[in-house]
């Protein structure tokens, strides 16, 4: 892997320190930097002409900060003749704007993927897409990696009796059923209905979760409102205990507060996204690390071997 260079942004460079450990190479020396009215400088520290570089830099709060320190270092790399560049995004920000459900609102998960491929992004690695079709917005190769492996080895030693899978609503049961089949687990659905963005109001439950551990699954969990309203009504409809497994722990807002008066006994995230200090201060969350599937993909990126094994 001589001809591979690693770069990290801001966004999270404790995950792409763990990356690089895991493929046994350094990384890459670059300066990311404002000037005093808050414009991003980046300086590439290494030689990188016919490199095959790859960016480590998940779009996560502040979107916009860490977006555009991602088009810059892609533009310095272009500008300095790398082979080509990949950009690793363990959480794809924007996301949720992916069609159109009022007239007159943009899509904002294509015009991501536009600047991304216009500055010079040659492929791209993500994990858990808040929805698949993402991957048709862009014109070049997308790898949608799922955390899947790493959340499922986690709940199949730590809970294994009479345990039920709960999608927190409806556009969440494909992946809850999947998650179910392999634990063999039974399968619920909270019913809700959404009033305004961020807010949510669980109506009822479907499926038997009484006497039973409830484990509510979701791709992402921004304010946490979604998630304490359903584990509130599960425990109304008699399940003994309430978990919630979530691939990427955005948790902005009032998401500490909510979980630390909710009745989930313990969130379990992955590190694709750095915690606040509030939240690595929160008793209830239990981080898993995705360094390995990423890192075990970019390695099969760069030699060109299948990476089809690892879409679990």
């Amino acid at each position: 892997m001589k001809d591979m260079k690693v770069f990290a942004g801001n966004a999270n460079p404790a995950l792409a320190g763990d990356i690089c450990n895991y493929l046994g190479v350094p990384l890459s020396k670059a300066e990311v930097r404002r000037f005093s009215d808050g414009e991003i400088f980046v300086e590439i520290g290494e030689n990188v002409r016919g490199r095959d570089v790859f960016i480590i830099q998940p779009t996560c709060p502040p979107v916009n900060d860490h977006l555009m320190e991602l088009v810059i270092m892609v533009d310095a790399m272009r500008r300095a003749s790398a082979r080509r560049i990949t950009a690793v995004l363990p959480y794809y920000g924007y996301a949720r704007q992916d069609r159109k459900v009022a007239p007159r609102v943009p899509i904002t998960a294509k015009v991501v993927a536009e600047m991304m491929m216009v500055v010079g992004v040659r492929r791209v690695l993500t994990m858990d897409l808040h929805a698949g079709q993402i991957q048709g917005f862009f014109n070049i190769p997308v790898d949608n990696l799922f955390a899947a492996p790493v959340l499922l080895d986690y709940i199949s030693q730590k809970m294994k009796n009479d345990v039920v899978m709960v999608s927190p609503d409806a556009g969440g049961v494909e992946r809850t059923r999947a998650f179910a089949k392999r634990l063999n687990a039974s399968l619920a659905i909270v019913d809700k209905r959404r009033e305004r963005a961020n807010e949510c109001k669980a109506m009822n439950v479907i499926g038997d979760v009484a006497g039973k551990t409830a484990i509510l699954l979701d791709d992402m969990v921004d304010t946490a409102g979604t998630l304490c309203a359903g584990a509130d009504a599960l425990i109304d409809a008699g399940a003994k205990d309430v978990y919630a497994c979530c691939s990427h722990g955005v948790l902005s807002g009032p998401a500490i507060e909510r979980l630390e008066k909710s009745k989930i006994k313990s969130l379990i995230i992955t590190d694709s996204i750095p915690l606040s200090e509030a939240a690595r201060n929160c008793k209830k969350i239990k981080v898993l690390s995705v360094c390995q599937l990423l890192g075990e993909a970019v390695k099969r990126i760069h030699s060109e071997d299948s990476v089809s094994s690892l879409f679990v």
